[in-house]
C-alpha cells in the first residue's frame, strides 16, 4: 500500500478463511456441508498494518473500503474465482476494531479462544478474539446459503473433494441390504473387506457424487472415518485394531466377480424404501449414455419420468450397439400398460413388436431421416400437430388431441 509518491503507508494480507466459526456460520446461514464446499468463497484479513509515522485521519477506514471494492476481482485474477465475504479477528486486549466498524464491517461476536495445534486438535489460549465480517457484494450471504450457487461460482464447489455425509446408522442399513442379498464370491469365511462393505462404499460414493473408477474409489474410501468404515462392514485389523480402507486392486477384483443382477435388486429395493414405489402411469424412458464413471462403456438405462425413478440398466457389449441391450432390458422389465419412449435408433419393427406383443406396453418412437420411408408416410397421412409448447387455445385451429397426434407423428 503506497502513497502518491510511492512511499509505503501500510500492509494488508489476506489468506484462506477459518475452517469453522460459529458466529460467522450463523451469520451466513449455510449448512455444514455448504460450508465445507463453499469456504473458498470467504477470505480472512490476517494482517492490517499502518505505519505510525504515515497515518492520517480516516486513512484506515478509507483503505479498507477501497480494498474491499477490488478484493474479489484481485482474487479472481490470481486464483480463478471471486470471493463473496471477508472476515478478520481483532484482539480486544489491544484494539477495539473501530477502523473495521467505520469501514462497514459487522461485529459478529467473540471466538471461543482456542488455537489449533494439530490437524484436528485445539487447545485454549485464553485470549478470545473479536470477529468481524463484511459482504463484498450485495446478497453474498444469500448466495452462500442458496441450494445452488450461481453459474459463475459453480467451479468453486465442483473443486471440493466429495465427502460421505450419511450417518453411521444409514450406512449400516445400506450395507446390511447388500449382506442379505449379494453372495460372497470368495471362499474365505472371514475377509477384512466383505463384499457388502465394498458395495456399500461404492453406493456411498454414488450418493456423494464421487468418481467411481477403481482408483477413485480407493481415494474416496480413504476419506471415510473409522466409524463410517465400521458401519459399512469393514473389519478391524487384528494387529492395529483399526479399520483400514480397501485399495484399487480390491475394488477391481470385486467388480470382476460380483453378480450385477443381485446388486441391481438391492438398489431397486433400497430406492423403494427411500422414495416409495414408482408412481403409476409414468412414461418409461430408455436411453443409452456413456456415464462419466463407466470407464468408457456405454450403458442403456430405463428411467421413469418425471419422477426419475431408476428401473434398470444393461451394458452395451463390445462391438455391438444399444439396440440389443435395450431389447434385453425390455425383456426383464415390467412394462405392462406403460408408455415406453426410445430415440430414433430404436425405431424398428422388432423393438416395437417386442414392446406391444411381449411386454404389453405402448411405445413412442422418434422418426428421423434414418427412416425416410416411415417419415414420409407419417408426413403424408398425419396432420402437423404444431409446437408442443403452444397451449391448445393459442391458435384458432388448435383442438383437443394435439398432443396425441404429436405422439402418433413420432411413430
Amino acid at each position: 500500500m503506497l502513497d502518491a509518491d510511492d512511499h509505503w503507508l501500510g500492509l494488508l494480507l489476506f489468506a484462506a478463511a477459518s475452517r469453522r466459526l460459529r458466529h460467522r456460520d450463523q451469520w451466513i446461514g449455510w449448512s455444514d456441508e455448504q460450508r465445507r464446499r463453499r469456504l473458498p468463497l470467504v477470505v480472512n484479513n490476517i494482517r492490517f498494518l499502518l505505519l505510525p509515522d504515515k497515518t492520517s485521519p480516516n486513512l484506515g477506514s478509507a483503505v479498507l473500503s477501497r480494498v474491499a471494492a477490488r478484493l474479489s476481482g484481485d482474487w479472481m485474477e490470481r486464483y480463478g474465482h471471486p470471493v463473496l465475504v471477508v472476515e478478520t479477528f481483532v484482539d480486544p486486549q489491544l484494539f477495539r476494531g473501530t477502523v473495521y466498524l467505520a469501514a462497514g464491517w459487522t461485529p459478529l461476536g467473540q471466538t471461543q479462544g482456542n488455537q489449533r495445534v494439530s490437524r484436528d486438535y485445539y487447545e485454549p489460549h485464553d485470549r478470545p478474539k473479536l470477529l468481524f465480517a463484511r459482504e463484498l457484494m450485495r446478497g453474498a450471504c444469500r448466495s452462500l446459503q442458496a441450494e445452488h450457487l450461481k453459474p459463475s461460482l459453480v467451479a468453486v464447489e465442483a473443486a471440493s473433494s466429495p465427502r460421505c455425509t450419511e450417518s453411521a446408522a444409514e450406512l449400516k442399513s445400506l450395507s446390511a441390504m447388500f449382506r442379505e442379498r449379494v453372495a460372497e464370491y470368495r471362499n474365505r469365511k472371514r475377509c477384512i473387506y466383505p463384499i457388502h462393505a465394498l458395495l456399500g462404499i461404492m453406493a456411498a460414493a454414488y450418493l456423494a457424487d464421487a468418481p467411481r473408477g477403481q482408483k477413485d474409489l480407493e481415494v474416496f474410501a480413504k476419506s471415510l472415518s473409522q466409524g463410517q468404515l465400521k458401519a459399512l462392514g469393514v473389519r478391524r485389523d487384528t494387529k492395529t485394531g483399526r479399520c483400514s480402507s480397501p485399495d484399487q486392486t480390491t475394488f477391481s477384483r470385486m467388480m470382476s466377480n460380483v453378480n450385477a443382477d443381485m446388486v441391481e435388486e438391492v438398489l431397486l429395493e433400497w430406492q423403494r424404501r427411500i422414495r416409495g414405489p414408482v408412481p403409476a402411469n409414468e412414461t418409461v424412458a430408455i436411453d443409452g449414455k456413456q456415464p462419466k464413471h463407466a470407464g468408457g462403456h456405454n450403458v442403456v438405462t430405463a428411467i421413469a419420468t418425471p419422477s426419475q425413478h431408476y428401473l434398470g440398466c444393461e451394458l452395451v457389449e463390445d462391438k455391438s450397439n444399444e439396440i440389443p441391450a435395450a431389447r434385453r432390458l425390455i425383456a426383464r422389465l415390467d412394462l405392462d400398460g406403460k408408455l415406453v419412449s426410445l430415440d430414433a435408433m430404436h425405431s424398428c419393427q422388432q423393438t416395437a413388436r417386442q414392446l406391444v406383443v411381449d411386454a404389453g406396453a405402448d411405445y413412442s418412437l422418434t422418426i428421423k431421416e434414418n427412416s425416410p420411408e416411415i417419415k414420409k408416410r407419417i408426413e403424408s397421412k398425419l396432420p402437423d400437430p404444431g409446437s408442443p409448447l403452444l397451449s391448445r387455445n393459442s391458435t384458432p385451429d388448435a383442438a383437443p388431441g394435439t398432443i396425441a397426434r404429436k405422439r402418433n407423428a413420432n411413430g
